[in-house]
């Protein structure tokens, strides 16, 4: 039986390479619905190579390029973010692959989960703001989550088989960015474009800032605490240059599991789609010869400081990662457009930790809220640095 998918973010880096896998296993996947955010060029030759029955354009202006361009095909064309909620409630759908960037991927990713459809995770905002909202539906929904990130893949793949033995400690692996090593001098003088060349990993230009200034394992450091069960303590982070350890557990008796491979994200993307089958792939093979040193160390919290803020608002808990993504969103793209330096990144987000309102116990709206109130303030500090 042919799975049918659902991809929200089929343009961007982890939709695009979900589809390279589907169309390498047409036997397996079958893709019923695509959405796009903008990126309305795209997301057609997508529409036309692979004929899904279902396209959602977020961006409603683009709605009648994207309708006129698919009206001799058998495909229904949608627009709107609402949209993109209701048409995961299709009956046709056996898993949903969350590839949205930031806080837009959380609503959808609800809904998914309501109508009972399994994730594949790729989103990790979406636990890092509602981990907690998550996990509760999840289980009264009795679906599962797979998840997609190379580092929380490796770990679930290290756990498969171990339910009944505990986890003493994970390790979440880091590459250290383009800037492992650099000093405070020279982050100041950082531009976008140096900080947008990944020495590993091919992904989208938020994930590769927050890659360069830590924040990408600072939210999974969040996210991993709500996939599987963990304590703050449990959860450690280790710069590991070379990529090839892609994360470790370690249980109660002392002994370790890593999984390990050439960084390449389309492996994840298929072990999540496949589950709990491996599917054979002719992706290219690691070899030790290659790489006689794998080395390791600990990240610099001093230069690179949204890991420790990240591990802070974990231990505050409440709507403090929501206050801490949503100040995030705002400064990497004021970082991207020039507004702001590589270290002001962290200065606007601490100033935003310390300004937003705390709630212990968030719900749903006050998740909204919370996201909406930060936005204000992060814009409003990043308004500041252009005065």
């Amino acid at each position: 039986m042919k799975k049918n998918i659902a991809i929200l973010g089929s343009t961007g880096s982890i939709g695009t390479q979900a589809l390279q896998v589907i169309e390498n296993h047409p036997d397996l996947f079958r893709l019923q619905i695509i959405t796009a955010g903008s990126n309305a060029e795209l997301l057609i030759r997508q529409a036309i190579q692979f004929r899904p029955g279902h396209v959602v354009i977020a961006d409603e202006q683009k709605y009648y390029q994207v309708s006129e361009s698919l009206s001799k095909y058998d495909i229904s064309v949608h627009a709107g973010q609402d949209a993109i909620e209701h048409i995961v409630e299709n009956d046709s759908i056996d898993l949903v692959l969350t590839a949205m960037v930031g806080f837009s991927g959380l609503k959808p990713t609800l809904s998914a989960i309501r109508s009972g459809k399994n994730i594949a995770l790729a989103n990790k905002e979406t636990l890092v703001v509602a981990g907690n909202l998550i996990k509760q539906l999840s289980s009264a929904y009795k679906i599962k989550i797979y998840p997609v990130d190379s580092e929380h893949s490796a770990i679930f793949q290290c756990i498969v088989g171990e339910e009944l033995n505990p986890i003493e400690k994970i390790y979440l692996t880091a590459s250290g960015g383009p800037f492992r090593g650099r000093t405070k001098e020279f982050l100041k003088r950082v531009t976008s474009k140096e900080a947008l060349k990944h020495p590993n990993w091919f992904m989208g230009n938020k994930i590769t800032i927050d890659s360069a200034t830590l924040m990408n394992k600072g939210l999974e450091v969040i996210e991993a605490k709500w996939l599987f069960n963990l304590h703050p303590d449990q959860i450690d982070v280790i710069v590991h240059p070379q990529s090839i350890i892609h994360s470790i557990v370690q249980f109660e008796d002392g002994s370790m599991k890593a999984q390990m491979g050439l960084p390449d994200m389309k492996l994840p993307i298929q072990y999540a789609l496949g589950f709990p089958e491996r599917i054979k792939s002719d992706f290219p093979r690691f070899r030790f010869t290659d790489y006689p040193n794998l080395t390791f160390e600990a990240p610099d919290l001093k230069n690179f400081r949204n890991l420790a803020l990240a591990y802070n608002t974990l231990e505050k808990g409440g709507n403090s990662p929501c206050i801490l993504n949503a100040a995030n969103e705002i400064a990497v793209d004021a970082f991207l457009t020039g507004q702001i330096g590589f270290l002001d990144i962290s200065d606007i987000i601490e100033k935003a930790l310390d300004t937003g309102y705390f709630i212990e116990k968030p719900d749903y709206d006050d998740l909204i809220q919370t996201d909406m109130e930060t936005r204000k303030i992060a814009a409003q500090l990043v308004a500041g640095y252009n005065q």
